[in-house]
């Protein structure tokens, strides 16, 4: 038996319990069916199989998952930080003892590789356990001291949270905001994406079996009109943590406005790789090729841009279409496939559209542009030469193993280039010169930069973008900043005057 049939056969014994009961919706401790009883398909990227029916939650389920929520939090905010890092702790140990669970989920529902995915559930219980840690501290504040006053300030959560988590790696991007919500002390009510269900049931699973208590963590499944606007418009609801696209940030920014919810957005990217021609063109290469062609090119910090210096253009754009088709595109539990298909047809259908406005643009096409196969939503690793900053290729997020060349003359232009485009989430740079690495990310327009790196993370470090690209910072004690209010106490220090009126 090859190692794709092993896996397959294993995924198959995790997927089901899913087509056995379908993917529930999970309300104060219980998993239950939509209110209405309507249910929608989850599929297969990889041939457009119904993986399970999936529970379409509306108005009256939010209601449901909202109260449990608004019950739970009377005594989890309560509860000592030390207590509720125990249990933190615990659910991260739980979802490393089902990690192989969680990956062949992951990989089955959205089409990622297993190289990548296979790594999960260690993420997503990293992040538990990082915030639990901060868990006893969280509450903390600072002395604030002068003559007449002793101000002393302090932190609480701020009440039921709502979490809607996109399609792509959705398991630990689900980690990334749950866990630090409910290490401040916050109830959570979380909508994941309609494209990828099935892990955010694992998730809730996992934890309570745990010990984490009924209603601290909820799951409504559905729509965004349904269940994500409910959620979005809930009066008990005071945050909304939101990962997904710009205009639909926006949107939700426009529902919550009634009720004057705070709002963190980790929204879309168009990010540059700037390369000198005073670089390590093998490592920028490595790290360029990975960033856009690793996790199917769908991830909002891909570097989807590749600025080049007209003196090493032509070689280093050779070197990533050498890389881009020597890339293996195949099924997501393949240990050997790189690029597995991509999370949906409808979002294959945009990917490909960008292949036809790239000709039609004058752009040349060195690697890839075109569908692989018959089957699924599988796309080849694809690079765009020949390129300028005004195409539709070059200024809008296409969310896949998609990359757009472009030269430029020297540091200006290169920097130009870099910031002419509505986004502004991270952006990466190679060169020798460490005056010109200050001086371009004193002027790039990013909320993350990496000098001669590809994205590695440090939790305690901020992660958020701006202009479009997002609203807020996660990571470290910036997460707390959300999910928890600042309050101030006054203590007179010495007898004063009060002013007498009348």
């Amino acid at each position: 038996m090859s190692a794709l049939d092993e896996n397959l056969s294993k995924a198959q014994g995790y997927l089901a319990k899913f087509r056995e009961t379908g993917v529930m919706n999970h309300i104060a401790g219980a998993s239950v069916p939509a209110n209405t009883g309507d249910t929608f398909e989850t599929i297969s990227p990889v041939d457009g199989s119904v993986l399970a029916q999936v529970a379409k939650g509306d108005a009256s389920d939010i209601d449901a998952a909202v109260a449990a929520a608004k019950d739970a939090f009377v005594s989890w905010s309560k509860m000592p930080g030390k207590e509720r890092k125990a249990i933190l702790i615990k659910v991260a140990e739980a979802i490393e003892a089902r990690a192989e669970e969680v990956a062949f989920t992951e990989c089955m529902d959205t089409g990622q590789a297993l190289r990548f995915m296979s790594k999960a559930a260690v993420r997503g219980a990293a992040n538990f356990r990082f915030f639990a840690d901060q868990a006893p501290s969280a509450e903390d504040g600072v002395a604030l001291r002068n003559p007449n006053q002793m101000n002393v300030t302090s932190r609480r959560p701020i009440g039921p949270i709502g979490v809607i988590t996109p399609w792509n790696t959705p398991f630990m991007l689900s980690t990334w905001k749950i866990a630090p919500a409910l290490a401040a002390g916050c109830t959570v009510v979380h909508k994941p994406a309609e494209f990828s269900p099935m892990t955010a049931k694992l998730l809730v699973e996992i934890a309570e079996e745990a010990g984490l208590p009924k209603g601290v963590l909820n799951l409504v499944n559905g729509f965004g009109d349904g269940a994500g606007r409910a959620l979005t418009e809930h009066p008990d609801i005071k945050a909304i943590a939101f990962v997904g696209e710009s205009r639909t940030g926006s949107h939700i920014m426009r529902q919550g406005a009634d009720t004057l919810k705070r709002f963190h957005f980790e929204l879309g990217g168009k990010n540059p790789v700037i390369v000198f021609d005073d670089a390590d063109l093998d490592r920028a290469v490595n790290a360029a090729t990975f960033m856009i062609y690793s996790l199917n090119g769908e991830r909002c910090t891909s570097s989807s841009r590749l600025l080049v210096q007209e003196s090493i253009y032509e070689e280093f754009t050779t070197k990533v279409a050498d890389v881009a088709k020597s890339i293996k595109v195949g099924h997501p539990l393949d240990p050997e496939t790189v690029v597995g298909p991509l999370i949906h047809p409808v979002h294959e259908e945009k990917v490909l559209s960008y292949f036809s406005k790239a000709r039609e643009e004058g752009a040349t096409i060195a690697a890839g542009g075109e569908k692989v196969g018959e089957a699924g939503c599988f796309v080849s690793p694809t690079l765009f030469t020949g390129a300028n900053n005004s195409m539709a290729i070059a200024q809008e997020e296409i969310f896949g193993p998609v990359l757009t060349a472009i030269p430029f003359k020297d540091e200006d232009e290169a920097l130009a280039l870099a910031n002419d485009v509505q986004y502004g989430l991270a952006a990466y740079l190679w060169t020798s010169d460490l005056d010109r690495a200050m001086r371009m990310t004193d002027s790039l327009e990013a909320g993350m930069m990496w000098v001669n790196s590809e994205n590695v993370r440090h939790l305690p470090s901020p992660f958020g973008g701006v202009k479009a690209s997002g609203i807020g910072r996660d990571g470290g004690d910036w997460s707390f900043d959300f999910y928890m209010e600042t309050v101030n106490v006054s203590f007179p220090r010495q007898h004063h005057k009060v002013p007498r009126l009348g």
